[in-house]
């Protein structure tokens, strides 16, 4: 029979034509599927950069307000009566009470960490249950030279094939 393909305005293709094509695309699709993938993680990282250095812009300014409040309450307090200096007094023991308060809470939280139970109960069955195996006999470099033998390396020199340069070369070329 003749190759129904050789036919001028013939659509049928043989199956290594649809498999080559088959194959064509889905190569196509995966290299597009790439590039999308790269596309999104770059906007996604462009969008995290910005995000993060948003919020560290964002940190740096609320830290400098800080101690521009901080005066500000001491003179609003100094208008109320009381002295500036046991207004500022004020102010900084307020700061000591809320860190202490902070502190206390970190602590009580830290307090409730625990160690990991289940990691410890399944190394403690691994460690029971390889204690019953027996190690497995090996040459020792000691224990050669014990029996007046050579070293290992020196049997590994001795064991090793030799080759000459035309075999060498022979197997490199095929």
């Amino acid at each position: 029979m003749s190759d129904p393909s050789n036919y001028p305005g013939s659509t049928d293709r043989s199956l290594g034509q649809l498999f080559a094509s088959a194959t064509a695309e889905m190569s196509a699709l995966v290299h597009d599927e790439i590039a999308l993938a790269k596309a999104e993680m770059r906007q996604d990282v462009k969008r995290g950069v910005i995000g993060s250095a948003s919020a560290i812009a964002a940190g740096v300014l609320l830290l400098f307000s800080l101690p521009v409040l901080s005066f500000a309450a001491a003179y609003g307090i100094h208008n109320l009566g009381p002295g500036l200096a046991l207004s500022f007094l004020a102010v900084g023991g307020g700061f000591i009470l809320l860190g202490g308060l902070i502190g206390l809470f970190g602590v009580a939280k830290l307090k409730k960490v625990k160690p990991p139970q289940k990691s410890i109960a399944s190394a403690k069955q691994t460690a029971s249950v390889l204690q019953g195996v027996k190690p497995h006999p090996r040459a020792t470099l000691a224990g050669e030279l014990d029996r007046g033998g050579s070293t290992l390396p020196d049997k590994a020199i001795e064991n090793r094939p030799v080759q000459d340069k035309a075999s060498a070369v022979a197997r490199s070329s095929t």
